[in-house]
């Protein structure tokens, strides 16, 4: 029998689900001070050992307790997926226990956990939170999402009025529009503010596939960088999880990866859709959803699982276009400045 999980039963998920994060949280910071304090990880037991010790520990936490609440729902972790793991209609919580590692060893605080639920093949609540910031985000669909700090009362994503990112004629003005394969492109500088990151592959060909779609995005036209956008700045926050807040947040105009898995991104998906962020997967999703009536930002579990992903900030409605249809334009003019990586 299928279980059925409407309104009321998410936002019940979502209350065990925030007291799940907190206390993996509390766990997360109990490594992190491990690792800070060892005199030397290097001898008896580095870095990598206690990173897995409590990446296993939380996630041994996480899954316990889901499975004492929830017997029948499924679960997928970095432990537990393969390749030929299938998404079915039932409940399936999808978590990452420590998203951020290497910030996790470092002592940056930006890592965190990542609780997602996937229903009916589709990602539908999601919590991350960074116990280093107590900065806890939450989302259900079709019921909003949120940003609460240092257990403060919930604010509504976007934490503000959203801002539109230039349109096509503005980028002309004071500035030289270059054309690639005869397609005039966004020139976005100086407002533009995008996530990459480099990820763990870095041989040939993704380390200069990403190089050169990195120096396109940052690089001046004016000065020699063919097809060169100007990007207002390049960040990489060393998490996805997070990366996907800090644009349904507002902080971040796009987040660009490329070599995720689900449970990087599941709860990181609903909280950004319900902030009115659109995501989309790889340039050949983006380019079929053109040539068909298909909704150009619905993440199927094919997209969900492609490890290819584009969420780009939400935007007001102008004169010229909704907001929807400059989030489709951008999207369509960023794939065309960046390579068409395939992830390991």
């Amino acid at each position: 029998m299928t279980t059925y999980l409407g309104p009321t039963e998410l936002r019940s998920i979502l209350t065990f689900s925030i007291n799940l994060a907190r206390a993996a949280g509390t766990l997360m910071l109990e490594g992190s001070q491990a690792i800070q304090s060892a005199p030397d990880v290097s001898s008896k037991k580095n870095s990598v050992d206690l990173v897995t010790e409590y990446d296993v520990a939380v996630e041994n936490l996480v899954r316990s307790e889901i499975k004492k609440a929830y017997p029948n729902f499924k679960f997928i972790g970095e432990e537990s997926y393969s390749s030929d793991t299938e998404l079915t209609i039932e409940p399936t919580f999808c978590v990452d226990p420590i998203d951020g590692t290497t910030n996790f060893v470092h002592g940056f605080p930006y890592a965190c956990i990542s609780i997602g639920l996937i229903y009916q093949k589709r990602p539908v609540l999601g919590v991350i939170y960074n116990p280093f910031l107590d900065h806890l985000y939450t989302g259900i669909e079709g019921q909003g999402s949120y940003l609460t700090r240092n257990s403060k009362q919930p604010m509504k994503l976007p934490l503000a009025s959203p801002k539109p990112l230039p349109s096509l004629s503005k980028a002309l003005m004071g500035n030289i529009l270059h054309l690639v394969d005869e397609l005039p492109l966004i020139l976005i500088n100086d407002v533009l503010i995008l996530a990459v990151e480099w990820g763990s592959d870095r041989g040939v060909p993704a380390i200069l596939e990403k190089s050169q779609s990195f120096l396109r995005l940052a690089g001046d036209p004016a000065d020699g960088i063919e097809g060169g956008r100007m990007g207002h700045s390049l960040r990489s926050l060393g998490s996805a999880a997070l990366n996907f807040s800090m644009v349904a947040q507002g902080g971040l105009d796009l987040y660009w990866e490329i070599g995720c898995w689900p449970w990087d991104v599941c709860a990181g998906i609903v909280i950004a859709q319900e902030a009115g962020c659109v995501v989309t997967g790889s340039h050949a999703v983006l380019t079929a959803a053109a040539d068909s009536s298909r909704d150009p930002f619905k993440v199927t579990s094919d997209v969900l699982t492609g490890r290819k992903y584009l969420v780009i900030r939400k935007l007001p409605d102008t004169p010229q276009e909704t907001g929807r249809e400059a989030q489709l334009r951008i999207a369509r003019e960023f794939y065309q400045t960046v390579e068409d990586i395939q992830p390991k």
